[in-house]
């Protein structure tokens, strides 16, 4: 018995889902990778696998060994960009558990699809169904972890609060579309100091007991936020001034859940460091 293959529609089958899954690597990761980086990592990932298909190395353990290790990690470094290192593993491990993923959903409907350009669209369907998966897993990962430390930055000026990671909290920009956070209005005064009128801008939202209001928002430099350990840097956060004071005094902050999905991860608390 023996398989023909071809090996151009071997390569952009490849390219096309070598992308996907940097993508949602991406996604997770929090890397700022550009598209055209990404691309050229599928196309990196791509041309090497082809490469050792061609090869006439006798012994398939070792084209095995190739695939997964240095075709999977070439790719991850062009795609991502990422150091190596602790997150250089876990994009490793993301990047197959979505590859395992993507390959059951496109497994699924592999007995329905009889046309190409139907399977590059399942292809694209899919990527939004395991960045879905992932995010639910992420948020139910979130609930476990509800308290935190958030280190809060502006014009030069920094300070520490305990923050409360609220899923009910879904508060987001109307003009962007960006989570917003909530800080207590003594905190707010003690970081932000006495805003011009200008630097801020006003956000509707609702909550029990009161329909309809607005609170004044604005854009912090960044902040860090430190759960079990681990520390995530999210670039020029939104943050909303509450005047009324939350409910309670253990906590300075209600962090947005959509805020913790992406940002930059890196490593624990004795890191000072930031790997983008």
């Amino acid at each position: 018995m023996y398989y023909e293959l071809y090996i151009d529609v071997f390569f952009a089958v490849n390219f096309m889902m070598d992308a996907i899954l940097l993508m949602i690597t991406r996604k997770i990761l929090g890397c700022h990778a550009a598209y055209l980086r990404i691309y050229a990592g599928a196309l990196t990932g791509a041309a090497l696998t082809c490469l050792v298909i061609v090869l006439p190395i006798p012994e398939p353990h070792v084209k095995l060994v190739l695939f997964h290790g240095p075709v999977s990690i070439a790719m991850i470094k062009t795609g991502l960009g990422i150091p190596w290192g602790r997150k250089l593993f876990q994009g490793w491990i993301i990047l197959y558990i979505s590859g395992f993923l993507t390959g059951g959903i496109l497994q699924f409907f592999q007995q329905y699809v009889r046309t190409g350009s139907l399977f590059f669209l399942l292809a694209v369907a899919g990527y939004y169904t395991v960045s879905g998966i992932w995010e639910v897993i992420l948020r139910l990962g979130q609930r476990t972890n509800s308290r935190c430390k958030v280190i809060l930055y502006y014009e030069g000026k920094s300070c520490t609060v305990e923050a409360l990671i609220d899923t009910g909290n879904s508060l987001t920009d109307p003009v962007t579309g960006n989570a917003v956070s909530i800080l207590d209005k003594k905190t707010a005064g003690r970081l932000l100091g006495n805003l011009l009128p200008e630097t801020l801008r006003y956000i509707p939202y609702h909550s029990i007991g009161k329909t309809q209001g607005v609170m004044p928002m604005v854009t912090l430099d960044k902040m860090t936020v430190i759960c079990t350990g681990e520390k995530k840097e999210i670039l020029g956060p939104m943050t909303a001034v509450c005047e009324n004071g939350l409910t309670g005094e253990e906590f300075q902050m209600i962090l947005n859940p959509d805020v913790l999905i992406g940002g930059v991860n890196y490593g624990n608390k004795g890191s000072s460091t930031t790997s983008i």
